[in-house]
């Protein structure tokens, strides 16, 4: 998926893409949906689930970091990420208002895979991001159930669409539909092989000023303030360490600026990065861990890549999406009507 070779939209690369050009090109990851789609009742929304590998995230953690570029947002788990420096959840996209019936569906589901938690170790600390979908959907209506929420864990797997799906059904991006988009590169260090991904949620900008390889894209202008968001997860198999995480997830804000975002005012913009190829045990009768990263001096390559990354999976989320009228009659063309 991402953008496919023979569309329209031409986006030079200068890594390889990956064998699915998705963040489960990623050895291990997982993404699942679930969309919600009713135009008589004015539902467009969702639910998506990245699952950074296939065992127990919270007996097996994974590194990880955050860059909260513009913190008008509603996301929940951030704040231990950022103290521990590991991911133990899956993590979940939803709009705004669902984010409370995602971290009881998230809760429940931890506390089914380990009955640990809460009785012989402590609670856990879930992952939870959202954007505001309301431009399209009747937010107000609350349609994301806790079932939702377990159904997309359980479909999760290596392929998965992209656009207006899953928790990117409602998403509006630059003035056109937005949802869900995702794509990877290859790295080579040390004559070996490993893979950046980046998946997002695309619901920021304003029309008139989305760029594609750095030419202008002419759509309706608008005239109304910046206030989307934009959730990233960029996940790796590279050993790097919770500060190098954090590092890499600073970068997402390039993909975003190449696209024409400024990152305004009212914009949530929080970006993700964990990495696989690091596993931080929950027990361990060891009080020194091994673990491996990355010379600093290496790091320019894998910010570049995680750019390039970002910056294709906010053009396939559009590419990717159709024309969708939504609630209060509001009108949301595809990128496709523009190419």
């Amino acid at each position: 998926m991402g953008l496919p070779d023979d569309c329209k939209v031409n986006l030079r690369a200068k890594f390889p893409k990956g064998k699915k050009n998705l963040i489960t090109d990623v050895s291990g990851v997982k993404v699942g949906h679930v969309t919600l789609k009713d135009e008589d009742k004015n539902i467009h929304t969702g639910v998506t689930a990245i699952l950074p590998h296939g065992g127990s995230l919270f007996q097996q953690k994974v590194m990880a970091g955050t860059c909260v570029i513009n913190g008008f947002g509603k996301s929940a788990g951030l704040l231990q990420i950022d103290e521990l420096g590991t991911v133990e959840t899956p993590i979940l996209m939803t709009n705004t208002l669902s984010v409370g019936t995602a971290l009881n569906a998230l809760s429940k589901y931890m506390l089914e895979h380990n009955q640990d938690i809460g009785v012989s170790t402590g609670t856990v600390n879930c992952v939870v991001t959202e954007c505001n979908d309301g431009e399209l959907n009747d937010i107000r209506g609350f349609h994301v159930k806790e079932q939702h929420i377990l159904q997309a864990l359980a479909v999760a797997g290596e392929n998965f669409a992209e656009g207006d799906v899953g928790a990117g059904t409602g998403m509006c991006c630059m003035g056109l539909k937005g949802g869900i988009g995702s794509a990877s590169r290859v790295i080579s260090c040390n004559d070996k092989d490993y893979t950046i991904g980046a998946l997002l949620l695309s619901n920021f900008g304003i029309g008139g000023n989305l760029r594609i390889d750095g030419k202008l894209i002419e759509t309706e202008l608008e005239k109304k303030p910046e206030k989307g968001s934009v959730i990233v997860v960029i996940g790796t198999d590279l050993p790097l360490s919770d500060r190098q995480l954090k590092r890499v997830a600073k970068r997402a804000v390039v993909g975003l600026a190449r696209v024409g975002s400024f990152l305004g005012n009212g914009s949530g913009d929080i970006a993700i990065a964990f990495s696989n190829g690091n596993i931080i045990p929950h027990y361990s009768e060891e009080d020194i861990l091994e673990t491996k990263m990355l010379h600093d001096n290496a790091m320019d390559k894998i910010f570049e890549g995680t750019a390039e990354a970002v910056e294709e999976a906010v053009i396939s989320s559009l590419y990717h999406a159709g024309t969708v009228k939504g609630i209060r009659g509001k009108v949301i063309r595809g990128l496709s009507d523009y190419l």
